[in-house]
């Protein structure tokens, strides 16, 4: 056997330059899983961050602005330990332009950074609506003293003064954002008023039964709702600072702060400029690759797979992290590769405060009777019919609403029962029947459930069930994270990244934490 000839020597093969654009949770989540790679030395990362601060959870601005959290506790990566790895992370950077011909990332300040992977993770704005007093345009809004938007760490400084304070807020915006801001604000003792245009908070998400229930159970907690009002315009003092919102009846209501909680928009100007295709976000196929490129990709607020629109939650934006890093990974490591990322299921859309608890998800806009007749008219003929259970106490804040296909939950509604809300979540995310004696589910908050005590979080004891939704974590994760030592919600959250997302399931953590150690010490 001839022995091979051999090569001559030459030089390494380059190792591909990877660069993100935007230092938010996101690109936060998709840098941290590509550091294996990055320390192997199997690539070079750069990111582009445009704050001064890396990445924190913007989902708790609001918690931040209330003195409910700290920004270390919000913090989302430690620049320090990414530079061990060799990645190179520039804050307070703007991205200005991208050459696509050249693959460069062109600097505000006139810098450039080559690529051969380019990903965008420039997330979303907040939207600032068309009202008199406020910059029309969208991309360089101009908000006058005494107004903000709630998306960074100077949003919540304006919104700690307010409350600190004790000043009177006025909330633009019934959504979960809005709402969130409105009932931390009021139980610290701020004067709070929510705006929105429809006939119910949340118009979007819920049920006109539910939203009018939950308008009950904010006024209940102190918060004036103002429904069906549509504003104009802002009154501001001789200082230029907000003084009181206009609405179209001609009234007015007096504020010292207006918070703008009127949903956000894609941030798609850089992808714009650089020819890439963009509908509501950049528009990228079911690899995640922008439309018609080769080496330009998207994830989280600003991308938009296929006719799904971006969501605005940080949990698919997570996803889509995870699954690209590991498909980048597989090529340059050799890993296994992902399967393939499917569609978003519908959204559980939560709502957590001292008083107030909602979870609402899928379709919940027919009532009772309005499905029995749907089923009359559809014969045998079609899916299979929508059948709808309802249970509503408004004097006490309770409204509980199923709707299921062949028994399956497609859709359900449950404010003020916190128990039954964390059961209809883990079967609505699972896909799995409800019982067929629906009472069973309101049974979990009846009394004879709270003396039988026990964890109320979704999956109950099962530590195979999810209890982080939006990083994916389970009940035996955390579980075995508290065994190991970690004793507070913020060394859990680092171990196992539960909690870093909207924070829905801190109280689910806290709960193991305390019975572990309660355990312990009996």
């Amino acid at each position: 056997m001839t022995a091979p000839t051999p090569r001559p020597a030459g030089p390494a093969p380059a190792r591909p330059r990877i660069v993100v654009v935007g230092f938010g949770p996101v690109a936060a989540r998709f840098v941290d899983e590509l550091r294996p790679a990055a320390a192997a030395g199997a690539l070079e990362l750069a990111v582009i961050g445009e704050e001064e601060l890396p990445a924190y959870n913007r989902v708790l601005v609001a918690d931040l602005g209330v003195g409910r959290t700290t920004l270390a506790s919000m913090a989302l990566a430690d620049p320090a330990e990414l530079a061990a790895d060799g990645i190179r992370i520039l804050t307070g950077a703007r991205a200005a332009r991208v050459d696509r011909s050249r693959r460069t990332v062109r600097l505000a300040d006139g810098t450039g950074l080559a690529y051969d992977r380019l990903v965008l993770a420039t997330g979303a704005r907040a939207v600032v609506p068309n009202l008199t007093g406020l910059n029309p345009d969208p991309l360089h809004p101009v908000l006058p003293p005494g107004v903000t938007a709630l998306r960074d760490t100077h949003d919540a400084a304006r919104l700690a003064s307010a409350v600190g304070g004790r000043r009177r807020i006025v909330v633009l915006g019934g959504g979960v954002l809005g709402l969130e801001a409105a009932l931390a604000a009021s139980e610290e003792g701020a004067t709070v008023t929510v705006v929105h245009h429809g006939d119910r908070p949340l118009g979007r998400a819920i049920d006109r039964a539910g939203g009018a229930t939950l308008a009950a159970a904010l006024r209940r907690q102190g918060i004036r709702v103002a429904g069906n009002a549509r504003s104009t315009g802002l009154e501001t003092g001789p200082d230029g600072a907000f003084r009181a919102l206009l609405l179209e009846d001609g009234s007015a209501i007096d504020g010292d702060l207006l918070v703008l909680a009127c949903g956000a928009r894609p941030r798609t100007e850089l992808a714009e400029g650089a020819g890439l295709a963009v509908g509501t976000g950049v528009l990228v196929d079911e690899g995640l690759r922008a439309l018609h490129t080769e080496h330009v990709f998207a994830i989280g607020d600003c991308a938009q797979p296929g006719e799904q629109a971006p969501s605005g939650l940080i949990a698919p934006g997570w996803r889509q992290a995870d699954w690209l890093a590991a498909r980048f990974r597989s090529e340059l490591l050799g890993e296994p590769a992902p399967a393939p990322l499917g569609p978003e299921r519908a959204p559980v859309i939560l709502l957590k405060a001292r008083g107030v608890n909602l979870a609402v998800a899928g379709e919940v806009g027919t009532d009772p009777w309005d499905a029995f007749l749907l089923e009359n008219i559809a014969g045998e003929s079609g899916p299979p019919p929508l059948q709808v259970s309802l249970w509503s106490d408004p004097e006490h804040g309770a409204h509980v609403k199923m709707a299921t296909r062949a028994g399956v939950l497609v859709g359900f509604v449950a404010l003020g029962m916190p128990r039954a809300a964390a059961e209809l979540t883990l079967l609505f995310e699972s896909g799995a029947e409800l019982p067929a004696d629906r009472s069973v589910i309101l049974r979990l908050d009846g009394p004879e459930a709270a003396l039988a005590g026990g964890p109320s979080a979704p999956g109950g004891t099962d530590p195979e069930a999810t209890l982080c939704r939006c990083a994916g974590v389970s009940r035996g994760q955390v579980q075995d994270a508290v065994g190991a030592g970690y004793s507070t919600v913020e060394d859990v959250a680092r171990r196992t990244r539960a909690g870093t997302g909207c924070g829905g399931c801190r109280d689910g953590v806290r709960e193991i934490i305390e019975a572990h150690f309660a355990g312990a010490a009996a």
